[in-house]
Parts: C-alpha cells; sequence; structure tokens
C-alpha cells in the first residue's frame, strides 16, 4: 500500500486556494442525488452535517447521545485560536502556522497546518453569525488572550465554556437542517461497522442502543466524526461514553491507524482523588494567564497550608526553568514538569498510590494585581466549578491541578482532503490523526474540528463525489447483509462468554488504564513498553475468557456497549505500545526516557523519525504493519524547541 497525502506543493500561501481550483465540483441540482453519513455530532459531526445539508445533500447524522446537544465538544472550556491579530501583537497566518508546527515538535504537515491557520479566521465570523456569545472588551469588541506555547493574543473565549457555546452553534445549525428535513438524524445509535466493497466505503452498521436492533445504513460517502480515544487510560477530561470503536472498525477494515502514541496530557486538571473514580475534571488551561504554578521546595512542608508557606520557600518551577514563556509553555512542558515535580516528592494534596499528585496554581499575585472582580470576571464559573469539587475557595486557597489525558493527535490517517485509505471513507476532526504533530497547542482543537466541518469537507467531499458517482449498493446488497451478520456475530459472542464471565468490562477498563498510565503514559521507555506490551496482550485473553455481560443484544444493555468499547480499546492498546517502541526518539507528547537532551527536554531524531508511521491492521494478536509519510519541511527550520 503505497501512501499518497495528496499535499499540494507550490507556495504555501496558495496551495488551498488552488487546490480547491482545482477541484471538481457538483452542479447544484446534482447534489440532491448524493446521500452522506455523518457518524458523531460535536463539532466536526454537527458542522459538516449542517453544512453539507445546506450545500443540498442529503445527510444521515449519528450519535449515541440521547441529543445532538450532547456530543463532547462542550467539555473545551478554554478558548479557540484564530490569527485575527485584533491586538496588533504581531499575530498573523503564518506566526499561527509557525506556532503550531513548532508545539506540535515538527510532526505534522505544513500543507495541513497552514490551511488549518488559514481558514481559521473565518470559523470567528461563522461563530459570530451563529451568535456565539464571544467575550468582549468595554468597546463591544471580540476579546482575546494568550494560551499555552504563544506569545501573542489569539484565543478567543466565551466565559470559560467555548466548547460548548461553539457546540451550540453548530447545533443551531445542524437543527435547522434537521426540521427542513436535509439532514435525518439518527439520536442512541451506534457504529458498529463500516460497509466496504472494492476499498469504497458503501455505508455503516449500527446498532440502536434503545432495542438492540441491528441494521445497515447505505449512502454514496461516509464521514467519520467520533472524537479521541484518550480513555484507553480509563481516567481522562473524556466523557465516559467516549469511545474509538467507528475509528477501530474502520482501521479493520482496511484504513490505516496512524501515530497511534501520540497522546496529549492536559496540564491543568483537577487530580484524581481515588481508585475509583471514572472521569477527570478538565479546568480551562486559560487559568494558566493569570494563575503563577508552584510547589514547595521542602518536600516536608507539602503537608502544610499554601498560605503558610513564605515565598522563600516556593519553587514557581515554571517561571524559573522557562522564563520567556513561564506559565504559558506547551502542555506537553507543563505536563512533564509537573510529574517531575511531583516524582520528586513535592506534590501536593492526598496521596493518590504512592504519592501526592497536585501542585499548586495560586491566584493570589493577579487579584493583587488586578483586583478580585476582574478576575472573577475572567475566570468566575471556573472557580466556581472547582469549589463544587473540591471545597476550596480558589480566591483564598491555590487550585490544586495535574496533568490528565486530554487529547490524542494519533487516529485514522487521512489525506489532504480528509480521505482515509478506504475510499470515500472520511474523517474529520480528533477523528482523524491531527493536523498538530506530537503535541496540541491549547485552544486548536476546536479549531481543527469547525475547520474540517465548515471549510473543508464541503470542497473535497464535492470533488470526490463528482468523480466516483453514486453508489449503487443498498442496504439489503450482499455486501450489507454480510457486514449486519458479522456484526450480530461478534455481539452474540459478546452476550454468549459474557453469560459466564466473573469481571465486568469497567474492571478490566480499569486494570488497562493502570497498565497505560504506568507503562505508556507521559513517560516511556523501552523496558516499560515491552512490558506494558505482554500485560494488555494478558489482559486481552483474560477479558475474552472473563468478562461479564448480562442480558440479551435486543435491548438496552449498557454492559455490552462497554463491553464493546472495551474490547476494542485493549487492541488499540496493543498498537499504542507498538507504536511508541518503534519511534525510538521523543517528540511532543511522546517522552521516550532515553531519549534525553541536557536540559531535560525533548530529543527528537529527524534523521530517522521525521514520518507518520501509518499501521495497517493484519488481524488480531498479528503484527502490524508499517507503512511512513515522510515529513518534507520548506517553510519551517527543523530545530530543537525551545520555550525558555
Amino acid at each position: 500500500m503505497k501512501l499518497e497525502s495528496h499535499a499540494p506543493t507550490g507556495d504555501i500561501e496558495k496551495r488551498w486556494d488552488q487546490h480547491r481550483f482545482d477541484m471538481k465540483l457538483v452542479n447544484p441540482a446534482n447534489k440532491r442525488k448524493f446521500n452522506v453519513i455523518v457518524v458523531g455530532t460535536g463539532l466536526a459531526g454537527a458542522s459538516a452535517a449542517a453544512t453539507l445539508a445546506e450545500l443540498g445533500y442529503n445527510v444521515k447524522a449519528y450519535c449515541y447521545q440521547d441529543s445532538p446537544r450532547r456530543a463532547h465538544s462542550i467539555a473545551a472550556q478554554g478558548g479557540i485560536n484564530a490569527a485575527k491579530n485584533y491586538q496588533n501583537d504581531g499575530d498573523s497566518v503564518y506566526r499561527l502556522f509557525y506556532d503550531t508546527v513548532k508545539g506540535g515538535d515538527f510532526r505534522s504537515r505544513e500543507s495541513n497546518v497552514y490551511r488549518l491557520a488559514q481558514v481559521s479566521v473565518n470559523i470567528i465570523d461563522q461563530a459570530v453569525a451563529q451568535g456565539v456569545p464571544f467575550a468582549r472588551e468595554y468597546g463591544g469588541l471580540l476579546d482575546n488572550r494568550s494560551f499555552g506555547g504563544a506569545q501573542v493574543s489569539r484565543t478567543f473565549y466565551a466565559r470559560g465554556q467555548t466548547g460548548q457555546q461553539l457546540l451550540l452553534g453548530a447545533y443551531s445549525a445542524l437543527s435547522k437542517m434537521i426540521a427542513t428535513g436535509s439532514v435525518k438524524m439518527y439520536s442512541r445509535h451506534e457504529m458498529l461497522d463500516v460497509i466496504v466493497e472494492d476499498n469504497r466505503a458503501r455505508g455503516i452498521v449500527v446498532r440502536n442502543l434503545d432495542n438492540g436492533k441491528i441494521e445497515a445504513h447505505t449512502a454514496d460517502a461516509v464521514c467519520l466524526c467520533t472524537g479521541g480515544y484518550g480513555n484507553v487510560f480509563y481516567l481522562s477530561t473524556n466523557a465516559k461514553g467516549c469511545n474509538v470503536t467507528a475509528g477501530w472498525r474502520a482501521h479493520k477494515k482496511g484504513a490505516l491507524f496512524a501515530n497511534p502514541c501520540f497522546t496529549q496530557i492536559h496540564p491543568t486538571c483537577i487530580p484524581p482523588s481515588g481508585d475509583y473514580q471514572s472521569k477527570l475534571t478538565l479546568m480551562s488551561e486559560s487559568l494558566r494567564n493569570d494563575g503563577r504554578v508552584w510547589v514547595p521546595k521542602d518536600p516536608a512542608n507539602a503537608e502544610k497550608k499554601p498560605s503558610s508557606i513564605p515565598e522563600s520557600e516556593r519553587d514557581y518551577y515554571l517561571e524559573r526553568i522557562y522564563p520567556s514563556f513561564g506559565n504559558l509553555v506547551p502542555r506537553d512542558i507543563a505536563s512533564r514538569a509537573a510529574k517531575k515535580m511531583c516524582d520528586e516528592g513535592k506534590g501536593v494534596g492526598p496521596y493518590v498510590g504512592d504519592q501526592r499528585r497536585g501542585v499548586y496554581l495560586d491566584f493570589a499575585d493577579a487579584i493583587k494585581r488586578d483586583g478580585e472582580a476582574r478576575i472573577m470576571e475572567k475566570y468566575g464559573n471556573l472557580f466556581e466549578m472547582y469549589e463544587r469539587i473540591t471545597g476550596d475557595d480558589p480566591r483564598e486557597t491555590p487550585m490544586r491541578i495535574y496533568p490528565a489525558t486530554h487529547y490524542t493527535m494519533g487516529g485514522v490517517w487521512v489525506d489532504y482532503n480528509l480521505q482515509s485509505t478506504i475510499e470515500g471513507l472520511f474523517v474529520l476532526g480528533e477523528a482523524n490523526f491531527s493536523d498538530h504533530g506530537a503535541n496540541r497547542l491549547g485552544a486548536s482543537a476546536l479549531m481543527q474540528g469547525l475547520a474540517d466541518g465548515y471549510f473543508v469537507i464541503p470542497y473535497t467531499m464535492g470533488n470526490y463525489l463528482a468523480r466516483a458517482g453514486n453508489n449503487d449498493k443498498k442496504e439489503d446488497s450482499t455486501v450489507a447483509k454480510s457486514t449486519v451478520k458479522d456484526v450480530e456475530s461478534r455481539v452474540q459472542s459478546l452476550i454468549d462468554k459474557g453469560a459466564k464471565g466473573t469481571h465486568t468490562p469497567d474492571h478490566y477498563h480499569r486494570r488497562l488504564g493502570h497498565i497505560m498510565y504506568d507503562k505508556c503514559g507521559m513517560s516511556r521507555n523501552e523496558a516499560g513498553l515491552k512490558e506494558g506490551l505482554e500485560e494488555v496482550r494478558s489482559l486481552r485473553e483474560e477479558f475474552d475468557a472473563n468478562v461479564k455481560v448480562l442480558g440479551s443484544g435486543a435491548e438496552l444493555n449498557t454492559m455490552l456497549e462497554k463491553a464493546g468499547r472495551v474490547s476494542d480499546f485493549l487492541e488499540l492498546a496493543e498498537l499504542m505500545h507498538v507504536d511508541a517502541l518503534d519511534r525510538d526518539e521523543s517528540c511532543g507528547a511522546h517522552f521516550r526516557e532515553e531519549h534525553v537532551r541536557e536540559d531535560g527536554e525533548a530529543k527528537r531524531d529527524d534523521e530517522d523519525y521525521a514520518y507518520v508511521a501509518a499501521w495497517e491492521h493484519t488481524g488480531v494478536g498479528k503484527a502490524p504493519k508499517l507503512h511512513k509519510e515522510e515529513l518534507d519541511f520548506e517553510y519551517v527550520k527543523l530545530t530543537q524547541r525551545s520555550y525558555k
């Protein structure tokens, strides 16, 4: 299999414009002849479904939630980046492009990143037109601020709930098209397989989560907008239901899975509080604009009230190590630094396992400088949320934060047109292997989801449909029936084995999370990865033999849903270890302890590893096949990152 990115050449500023011009168009009168399936209704899914329907295509949209309104994009709180240069502080499309490539530690396609930066300005206009209530300054103009990994103010926000507000904008556009009949919405439906014939996506197989009915839905093209796979770690900032099934099923049908080991750790989460916690609470990274991060210099002071620890005994370690960026270093750097402090015994808060997992985020200086009213105007809802969860008022007691699994830069490999290695199967947003590279700057996830849905897929989808024509396969075709039968067999097998099982899916998911955190987490090494790989394989075998699934498939069965998702996570976890072992370097969120610079930062190997690792599925338990997409850098000089 030869990888072809279809990334355009020429002047980078003109590539997307020229590429759009070179694409084939679909006559407006002919668009109504085409049917498109969109799986997932977060930012990428809702924006794609709404936009494609507005263009005239017939769209069927699917989500496992009870309403598309409940899609998980709402968890993103901090903001969305755009190169508007409102504050005349030196921002530009090119600088956003450069910052994103650098933030991703030079493991991304230049063409994709520049396009992302280029359309970012349109996203803000689109959202404002939809009524998204971005924060505004006293003059009525949009307000923005800086975020980790940048020294300019390009992050637009909505009172700490930017993801929710942007989702409401996309959801309103989707709802309008549902009302017109252009979008047919299937909530409480989970995709369990993709229908493929002659390497062309013909549709999907879904399970009605309320009654268990399994059925095929066909279309001329399929868009997967199903988010990331951070819940492979069990404890993450993702909603409990977030899973990898759609992308993984596509992978097992021939779509390559790229860079699976690139998993981002978010530095400003509320620390875990016990062994049976199921989700970690994400606090907006925007807090780092004003809060100062510190730990006691002396581990013996960890149990003292922070107010009783004098300035001379505090280590503002991010400001000390990175004087230029300070608390605004990128997420991977801030997260590793926090872990290092805790590993050295300087962590604060209660013990979780064998160490205190927390550092202070202190707003005392900000309140003294700007006044409590101004700080509450910016972060009041976040302060309130933190107080409700922990019982501490951040105005009086510093927040305790700790890194947690958040975003995944790996995912289904796609070309410049967002098409996977299966023709007609497009993958948008976090579900694809990401424009960001080995790490993601804060406030860029919403940017990619909306860019893909609003401003990329309408063009690339039209180009595909104009060339491919209509799908002649219907729901009762041989390939559709065969795929339904495969899904029914897989579901029934889980039920049959599960009737004799001894442990719940959550039991195995929790154990998998421990393996992933310890062996394939914020830092990895060869010995640990090899151990983790064997442990995952052993756990998968145990799961297959002993997982407990009560009830039947012909009804609402949340245990069955979880079992299917955990099964996919176990297979994915194996690939993540293989990928992390193969990439014998440190870059971004992939930190191999064997490859560290003298100053403690990640040491890349550009000569041997400046490529996208795209893996081909060869069978469960069999070694996957590696395909490399070499990365060329014409505009950004490959240098070791420095945020000091």
